[in-house]
């Protein structure tokens, strides 16, 4: 189990070399997704491997979780890492942590039924922190790890996203 002590010297190592050699906080990332039986995706990163899909109502599988719910576990585990790792690493002792969030969306977009954005029209993230340590102390956490979050970074600035098609013909 990942403790306070470890996380922080964890922390602290990674914040050092990355200071010294910062190409060596660099890096891309690779995820592969092959889509079966129309709607289930198996995602593979490194060792991992799990399944996405919709569900039977949206004439999926439902064999996995959808994407969108991964993109708030996405946002919430962020977060709830994060404010572990900063507690850890400003000593500030938490019992447990939890974050809820939610989303809205209007499925006329996705449906192609007009023009409005297909995706979420709003996200909002509560934060439940059971700690002995003061409000103050807590809330310097949670404000530090918010921006210092990847996941919630990419939701709040628009980042660009490039395309690249290949097509094969079996003849």
């Amino acid at each position: 189990m990942a403790d306070p002590k470890t996380m922080k010297s964890a922390f602290e190592r990674n914040q050092k070399a990355v200071k010294l050699r910062p190409e060596i906080g660099k890096s891309t990332a690779t995820t592969k997704i092959r889509l079966s039986g129309g709607t289930t995706c198996e995602v593979e990163h490194k060792h991992w491997k799990f399944l996405v899909d919709i569900g039977k109502s949206e004439g999926g599988n439902d064999a996995g979780p959808g994407p969108g719910i991964l993109e708030r576990g996405a946002l919430g585990s962020c977060l709830a890492i994060a404010y572990s790792q900063q507690a850890a690493v400003m000593e500030v002792p938490v019992d447990s942590i939890e974050v809820e969030v939610e989303s809205d969306m209007d499925a006329r977009g996705m449906l192609a039924i007009d023009d409005r954005p297909p995706g979420f029209k709003e996200l909002r993230y509560k934060v439940f922190i059971e700690s002995p340590a003061s409000e103050e102390a807590i809330q310097k956490v949670i404000d530090r790890a918010d921006r210092h979050s990847p996941v919630l970074d990419d939701f709040k600035r628009a980042i660009p996203v490039k395309r690249e098609i290949h097509i094969s013909h079996n003849l």
